[in-house]
């Protein structure tokens, strides 16, 4: 398994050539530094760890800049392993850039999700409604915590109530590379990703069994633009 890091830039929609639009999620990647490989006989696994994003030495701590120096390179904000061998062929301190993945692959995408704060158990949980009528009193209500007739009187784990919303790591899987420009460090996946803008995320090939397709072939503007220059 192979993968990448970057950063979520936002959403916008391009055009196939047969007219198709389609939603896509901008995808900054930075060159990623690898900082470590794990090995079975080290550590019981194999695994890469990349970072993304310089820190300024005195915003990071001893062990974080000592890390880094092994790599020849400076603390990063954004560290991330990924495991398998798919990138063994990379040394401690190369760079890879978005060019490790082309149009067509298909990715799942990690990231944290934007908080939502704290909301109500209709909104968090999908809860049913109460009666609409205006002598209920009951709309939007938590419901009964009854514990099934019990005469204890502990309310049971996992209850459907309000709470916090948002802020956990969640994993879109299955979508698309639809288009890879390593010189201006972004890619283009279709549909949404987790996270707010500049939220970091994570590329890794998917889980799925088909692992590719064909590319969709995008509308060019350069001939228009020569033609307008001329």
């Amino acid at each position: 398994m192979k993968g990448i890091l970057g950063r979520k830039l936002g959403m916008t929609q391009v055009f196939a050539e047969d007219g198709t639009m389609i939603p896509v999620t901008v995808v900054e990647v930075q060159p990623n530094v690898v900082l470590q490989k794990k090995t079975v006989e080290t550590d019981d696994y194999n695994a890469v760890q990349l970072g993304v994003v310089d820190v300024k030495e005195h915003r990071a701590n001893k062990s974080e800049i000592g890390h880094a120096t092994k790599a020849q390179t400076a603390p990063k904000k954004f560290v991330r392993e990924i495991t398998g061998d798919g990138l063994f062929d990379f040394e401690v301190g190369d760079e890879i850039k978005a060019d490790l993945f082309n149009a067509g692959d298909l990715v799942d995408v990690t990231g944290v999700s934007r908080g939502k704060g704290y909301q109500g158990a209709v909104k968090r949980n999908n809860q049913a409604l109460g009666p609409k009528s205006h002598g209920s009193r009951f709309h939007r209500g938590l419901g009964s915590l009854a514990t099934g007739g019990l005469s204890s009187s502990n309310i049971k784990k996992g209850g459907v109530m309000a709470g916090q919303m948002g802020g956990k790591t969640r994993t879109n899987r299955n979508l698309e590379i639809i288009k890879v420009d390593a010189e201006n460090n972004y890619m283009l996946i279709k549909g949404n990703v987790p996270g707010p803008r500049r939220g970091f995320v994570m590329v890794k090939t998917t889980t799925k069994r088909v692992k590719s397709k064909d590319p969709v072939e995008l509308i060019s503007y350069a001939k228009e633009e020569d033609s307008d220059n001329a």
